[in-house]
């Protein structure tokens, strides 16, 4: 799986993570962005339900990829989570999401931030990433298959 390390890390990944609908889960998200970051996790918040008001952003396959552009960032940063029961995030499909990778980036970024989105949507789009990261156990499974370039200790 193509590494995904400078968007992660291990307190940015969350493995069975709850939430009743879309809204708790963006919740959630950005409350381990604040935990993991530093952002404002009400900032963050806010700024990913107005991107969601614009459309939903499932991208299929039972994948979302929600992202909004804050203050305070000096570079883009994601949080990934394996949900308990899948949500819906409106996906082309209309398929639950249950693989929710939100992505962070500065209020003024540009390039960076389509190209954060680019690289999440393309590693997500490969079936066999995500069979793993759905058979994953642990939130350190999930955090190695996400980052770790030893490729021995991945969960197939």
């Amino acid at each position: 799986m193509p590494k995904l390390g400078d968007l992660v890390n291990a307190q940015s990944v969350l493995y069975r993570a709850k939430g009743a609908n879309r809204r708790e889960v963006l919740k959630r998200l950005c409350i381990t962005a604040h935990d993991a970051y530093g952002v404002d996790a009400d900032e963050a918040f806010e700024s990913a339900m107005k991107r969601e008001a614009l459309g939903g952003t499932g991208v299929g396959e039972g994948v979302a990829v929600p992202h909004a552009r804050i203050k305070g960032l000096t570079k883009s940063v994601g949080v990934f989570a394996l949900l308990e029961k899948a949500a819906d995030f409106e996906g082309p499909d209309n398929t639950p999401a249950d693989l929710v990778f939100l992505i962070l980036s500065p209020e003024d970024s540009g390039a960076s931030h389509l190209k954060a989105l680019a690289k999440v949507t393309r590693i997500m789009r490969e079936p066999k990433n995500r069979s793993s990261l759905r058979a994953a156990r642990s939130a350190a499974a999930l955090v190695a298959l996400l980052t770790d370039d030893d490729e021995s200790s991945q969960v197939a």
